[in-house]
């Protein structure tokens, strides 16, 4: 997939099929629009363009607002990937970008590249005040010689999948449900730091991740996840949050690697959450707190052995 910075005039030649979008989370509604403009792209021969946004919009849009993200730049370009896009176009949001057009967006889109066809999910709108519905796009491909596909809105069961359905899932600390509105279990990536080696004295020795400050992190508890080291996988316990027993008070997430041994301090990791164990909780003494851990432990272990 080739990765374009901006939208430059003369980006590609070749006729291009597009769909443009945050996606954060690249779930599993993200997926199958993404997926259905993707396989049009093949049937017309032509290039499949996502286009995306780098800060998140509502950063600039609502600077008041705090918004935690659900993948990262990177982890989402990686899953943009997958599913078989050619180019993305990585646009800077910015308080210009905001007060532009819909035409004149779309007159820059048709600069950078030969744009056939734009599709959309059902309720996109874009431009200044969201003044490019899809009503109004239309139109303006009337002008610039696009037409605009709406993708129809992606159902399960439960209702339909969203990024604010993805959120709540995790504020709830539902790692099962948000695996599957993302169709993959949610992960975080982030260095090990060092900490106060309390766990290493108990003898459940820890890495402790630093993640990016916007990042969106499960409810504080604990959970079965994998660490990704590289190519190798390994199984852990992990723990989100201020550890009370301690009297602690800024969150944190330290990952309990299950038999392993070795310095792990300047690694960049990745977990990747599967189930959540139970709550956080304040234990009435170190020994308390060792027997439960030496449980969840043995959970966690029992989880992996059953999914072999």
């Amino acid at each position: 997939m080739i990765h374009t910075d901006d939208l430059k005039a003369g980006t590609s030649e070749r006729p291009a099929v597009m769909t443009i979008g945050v996606f954060d989370g690249v779930h599993r509604g993200h997926q199958h629009l993404i997926g259905s403009m993707v396989a049009r792209a093949r049937e017309m021969a032509a290039e499949a363009v996502v286009l995306t946004f780098d800060p998140h919009p509502d950063l600039i849009i609502r600077p008041d607002r705090e918004l935690l993200l659900v993948t990262s730049l990177e982890e989402r370009l990686a899953q943009i990937a997958v599913l078989g896009v050619d180019r993305t176009i990585i646009v800077p949001f910015t308080n210009e970008l905001k007060e532009l057009g819909a035409s004149e967006f779309m007159a820059r889109i048709c600069a950078a590249v030969p744009l056939r066809e734009l599709w959309v999910g059902w309720d996109f709108a874009l431009g200044r005040r969201r003044e490019g519905t899809l009503e109004r796009l239309t139109a303006i491909g009337r002008e610039f010689g696009y037409s605009v596909h709406p993708v129809d809105r992606y159902l399960v069961e439960d209702g339909e999948i969203s990024s604010t359905a993805v959120r709540a899932a995790l504020a709830g600390g539902d790692v099962a449900v948000t695996a599957q509105l993302l169709g993959r279990p949610f992960s975080v990536t982030g260095l090990v730091v060092e900490g106060d080696r309390r766990g290493r004295t108990i003898g459940f020795p820890t890495a402790n991740i630093a993640c990016a400050p916007n990042q969106i992190l499960p409810a504080n508890g604990v959970y079965v996840c994998t660490v990704v080291r590289g190519a190798v996988r390994l199984p852990a316990v992990t723990n989100i949050g201020v550890r009370p027993t301690f009297d602690g008070t800024r969150r944190m997430l330290e990952a309990h690697l299950l038999d392993f041994s070795g310095d792990l301090y300047g690694e960049t990791l990745r977990l990747e959450f599967h189930a959540r164990l139970r709550g956080e909780q304040k234990f009435d003494g170190i020994a308390a707190l060792i027997a439960q851990i030496t449980r969840d432990a043995a959970t966690a272990r029992a989880w992996f052995a059953e999914k072999r």
